[in-house]
């Protein structure tokens, strides 16, 4: 009898979870149109610093007061991929003519029900970087690496892998620099920090933020803080 129950409630969390997937365009569509609406009321400045990608973007509420004094926008849609950010960069990014973007994408292409490999999250992240210096030459881009994670924990081989081809290719690109959160997100024993998640195990809290305020801003500092 409880292993009909399970598996049935197995079957319906899966059948939720890939609802849910489909219904991910229509969802990132609204997002996207809300960002558009937004800067129609209050246009921001050209030369903004812009952060986008999926939820630990997306989630970032005080984004803006921790990136102080430099002028940031928030740009990220929950869900997404480096794929889905090449396909709206042309609404949520150009547009600003931004000195600076900085992305955050990757974890979940790497995890089901997208399970991308790593070669071909690196080939999406090119294209961003392509996407971005064809038309803003003079923009910086950096790569904030894909975090470790409680929940994705056994993805975590991947994930690794997948950074070390960016970080490769970023060494050989100008106006590309790659931020690694990694070190700083794991503990003594080489596993997360349960400390920084939320109770899913998989998003940021306020001391996981904190963690990446404190390794990101230097770094956008060091080259911006001049105005």
């Amino acid at each position: 009898m409880w292993g009909s129950i399970l598996c049935v409630s197995l079957a319906c969390a899966c059948a939720f979870y890939i609802f849910s997937a489909m219904r991910k365009p229509a969802v990132w569509g609204s997002q996207i149109s809300a960002y558009e609406k937004a800067d129609r009321v209050n246009p921001p400045k050209a030369g903004v610093i812009v952060f986008t990608g999926s939820s630990s973007i997306r989630f970032w509420d005080t984004l803006a007061n921790d990136m102080k004094p430099l002028e940031v926008i928030n740009r990220g849609f929950g869900g997404s991929q480096i794929a889905q950010v090449n396909q709206y960069a042309s609404r949520i990014v150009l547009p600003y003519q931004p000195r600076a973007v900085v992305l955050y994408a990757g974890d979940n292409d790497l995890s089901w029900p997208a399970s991308k490999s790593p070669e071909q999250v690196f080939a999406d992240f090119r294209q961003f970087v392509e996407i971005i210096h064809t038309q803003l030459p003079e923009t910086w881009i950096y790569y904030i690496s894909i975090k470790p994670s409680i929940r994705r924990w056994s993805n975590w081989g991947k994930c690794q892998k997948t950074n070390g081809l960016i970080a490769d290719y970023i060494r050989t690109q100008p106006r590309v620099q790659f931020i690694d959160v990694d070190r700083a997100m794991l503990d003594a024993q080489g596993k997360p920090r349960k400390e920084l998640f939320r109770w899913d195990g998989l998003h940021m809290n306020a001391e996981g933020y904190a963690v990446w305020t404190s390794i990101i801003k230097p770094v956008l500092l060091n080259r911006f803080a001049g105005g």
